[in-house]
C-alpha cells in the first residue's frame, strides 16, 4: 500500500557534517591555471578561491538553515520516492494555488525572494525535483521529466488542490508545461521562464524573418550549442563518473555550479544565496542525482505533445525563446520581454518575475 501521508520536517544539519565540510575546504588541493581571458577556460582559480575562503570563514549555514525553517516544509512519498516541498497558504480568501518548479543548478533556494509577494495571491507549493537535494537521491532510474510531472500532479491532488497553476524556469520550464499535459482538467495554466526545448528553433531560421531580438537569441543559442553544453553532454551520458568529485570535493561542486550562475546570470546574485543553494548539494551528496535528470532526458521516449493548456512566457535579457516557435505546441496567450534579468529570474529579477506571474494568472484564472 502507497503511504501518502505527509509529514513535517525541518533542515537539521549535523554539525559533524559542517565539520567535515570546513577541513574539506582547508584541504583543498589547488589547479593551476593558464594564463589568458578570466572565464575563456572555466572558472578561474582566484575567483574560486576567494569565494570558497568566504564559505568557509564568513558564510553561517546556521542562519540560512533557520531562515529555511521558518518556512512550512514537508515530506511525502510519490510513486515509490520522497518528496520534499515548502508549502506556504496565503492568506487571501481567494488566493490560487500555484507550484513553483526550479531548474538545475538550481534549487528551491531560488525562490525565497518571491515567496512573501507572491503569497498575498497564490498557495505556493515549491518542490525540491525528485533526486535533488531533499528529495534525492533517486532509488531507481526513470524519473524523467514526464514522470515528475506526474508526480506533482499526484502531490497537488494530495493536498486538496482542484484547480492551480504552475511556473518554472530552466528545467522547471520543461516540467510545468508537461504538467499542463498531465493534468490539464487541473491546471489553469502554465507560465515559464528560461525556456528552450519546445520554445526556441532547434534549425536555423531564415535571419529575414527574425527581429533584431530575436536574431540576438539564436546567435545565444548557437554560442551556448557550440561553447557552452559541455556540462550537458556529460550530464546526459556520464554522470555517475562525474558524482564521485563532487560529492567528494566541496570546491569541485562550488565551481561546478558558479561557472553556471557566471554564466548564464544578468543581474548580481549575492554570494549568501548561492553558497546555501550549492549547500543543499553538498549536504544531501546528491550532484550525481541530479546531474540524472539530464541522462534521463536524453533517453526517454516520453516526448512532449502539443498543449491546449494557456500558458505564459516571460523571456529575460539573457532567454531564447521565441514566440513563432514556442506557439507551435504550446497555447501562448501571454508573451513577456525584458531588457534585464537572466536565467534565474527569481534571483536576479523577482519583482520583474512576480508581476509577470500576476499579470499572467489574472487572464485565467484568481488573482
Amino acid at each position: 500500500m502507497t503511504n501518502e501521508a505527509i509529514t513535517p520536517f525541518r533542515i537539521d544539519v549535523p554539525q559533524a557534517d559542517l565539520d567535515n565540510l570546513h577541513r574539506r575546504l582547508a584541504a583543498t588541493r589547488w589547479a593551476g591555471q593558464l594564463p589568458g581571458s578570466p572565464w575563456e577556460r572555466g572558472v578561474p582559480v582566484d575567483h574560486l578561491r576567494e569565494l570558497a575562503a568566504y564559505w568557509a570563514d564568513g558564510y553561517d549555514w546556521r542562519k540560512h538553515e533557520a531562515e529555511l525553517n521558518n518556512l512550512p516544509q514537508f515530506l511525502t512519498e510519490i510513486d515509490g520516492q520522497r518528496i520534499h516541498f515548502i508549502h506556504v497558504r496565503s492568506g487571501a480568501p481567494d488566493a490560487l494555488p500555484l507550484l513553483l518548479s526550479h531548474g538545475w543548478p538550481g534549487s528551491v533556494v531560488e525562490f525565497l525572494d518571491v515567496i512573501d509577494p507572491l503569497t498575498e495571491s497564490f498557495h505556493l507549493v515549491i518542490p525540491s525535483i525528485p533526486g535533488f537535494a531533499f528529495s534525492g537521491p533517486t532509488s531507481e532510474p526513470g524519473w524523467d521529466i514526464h514522470r515528475i510531472a506526474k508526480a506533482y500532479a499526484q502531490l497537488m491532488a494530495r493536498l486538496g488542490y482542484d484547480r492551480y497553476g504552475v511556473q518554472g524556469g530552466d528545467w522547471g520550464a520543461f516540467i510545468a508545461p508537461e504538467l499542463g499535459r498531465v493534468d490539464p482538467s487541473h491546471v489553469v495554466g502554465v507560465h515559464v521562464n528560461a525556456a528552450t526545448m519546445g520554445f526556441i528553433p532547434f534549425d536555423s531560421p531564415d535571419d529575414d524573418d527574425l527581429t533584431e531580438a530575436e536574431k540576438a537569441r539564436v546567435a545565444r543559442r548557437d554560442r551556448f550549442q557550440s561553447d557552452g553544453n559541455g556540462y550537458f553532454q556529460i550530464q546526459a551520458t556520464r554522470p555517475q563518473t562525474l558524482a564521485y568529485g563532487l560529492t567528494d570535493s566541496p570546491v569541485g561542486q562550488l565551481a561546478w555550479i558558479v561557472e553556471k550562475f557566471h554564466e548564464w546570470s544578468d543581474q548580481p546574485i549575492s554570494r549568501d544565496r548561492l553558497l546555501t543553494n550549492v549547500m543543499l548539494y553538498w549536504l544531501t551528496g546528491t550532484a550525481g542525482s541530479a546531474a540524472n535528470i539530464y541522462y534521463e532526458a536524453m533517453h526517454s521516449t516520453n516526448w512532449p505533445t502539443p498543449s491546449s493548456v494557456p500558458t505564459g512566457v516571460a523571456v529575460f535579457a539573457e532567454d531564447i525563446a521565441i514566440r513563432r516557435y514556442a506557439e507551435q505546441n504550446n497555447a501562448i496567450v501571454h508573451w513577456s520581454e525584458f531588457d534585464s534579468g537572466g536565467h534565474f529570474a527569481a534571483l536576479e529579477s523577482p519583482d520583474l518575475l512576480v508581476d509577470d506571474v500576476r499579470t499572467f494568472f489574472r487572464t485565467v484564472g484568481r488573482p
